[in-house]
């Protein structure tokens, strides 16, 4: 039986990480265990995933890629799921996403985001210019899906190959695209709207929250040096597929 573990990031974020919590007790098929890592909070997220039966890690030093990884070591699932404190899975998705990892070839499945607040035009802006270009931009950056950190789930054994290329000592990197840069361009990632989640509108709040992530996204690519060059990944993603045509073809 595949034994499943959730891994939530939190900083201060007690009132958003009460509602994952009660999303992921709502699942079809639960979560053989939920870590929390507590990256440094003032407010009561340690608490408040204490009382939901969560496993509570603290990682005092800042950076969601250091508390993910920190999350990611400390999980004893067969299966690692990646969610925000902000996220709302449906009550199929735990079942969703092991379904999609049926396929021995897939290392790993994501989806989308939708906001659960600000309203239709909120949704909208959401679409065209944070969500649909986050995942054209980076697909053709990477030559395949990226990795959405709200939304996602891998392999232990995933998690296990890559683990000691991940930036987790460096604040500054976006660790979702950064662990999407460790994912050997001709490994299988599967990207499906089934993994839908609702999420804060946060990244919508203004001006200096674009440039944050805006910043981040260019320094993730400038450490990752060669790793992120994108003739580089797609070159490694076409002899991979011809290598396939070519097995095919022989049998």
């Amino acid at each position: 039986m595949v034994r499943v573990s959730v891994v939530i990031p939190v900083r201060d974020d007690a009132a958003h990480l009460r509602r994952c919590l009660d999303a992921l007790a709502g699942q079809t098929l639960l979560a053989d265990e939920v870590v929390v890592v507590d990256n440094g909070s003032r407010d009561d997220s340690a608490e408040v995933a204490q009382a939901a039966g969560a496993v509570v890690l603290t990682e005092r030093i800042r950076g969601i890629a250091r508390a993910s990884a920190r999350g990611y070591d400390r999980a004893s699932g067969d299966v690692l799921v990646r969610l925000d404190a902000d996220s709302v899975p449906p009550p199929g998705w735990i079942a969703d996403a092991l379904r999609l990892l049926d396929d021995p070839e897939v290392v790993a499945v994501t989806g989308p985001g939708r906001p659960h607040d600000g309203g239709p035009l909120i949704g909208r802006l959401w679409d065209a210019v944070y969500m649909r270009p986050y995942f054209a931009l980076m697909w053709a950056a990477l030559g395949r899906p990226p990795l959405f950190g709200s939304a996602m789930a891998m392999r232990r054994s995933t998690w296990d190959a890559i683990r000691g290329r991940a930036h987790r000592e460096d604040p500054e990197v976006h660790d979702d695209v950064d662990l999407s840069m460790q994912l050997d361009p001709a490994w299988r990632v599967v990207a499906d709207p089934v993994l839908t989640v609702q999420v804060s509108a946060r990244p919508l709040s203004g001006l200096p929250s674009a440039l944050l992530r805006t910043r981040r996204a260019f320094h993730t690519f400038r450490v990752n040096g060669r790793r992120a060059n994108p003739v580089r990944r797609w070159a490694r993603r076409v002899r991979a597929a011809l290598r396939v045509r070519r097995g095919w073809r022989t049998r």
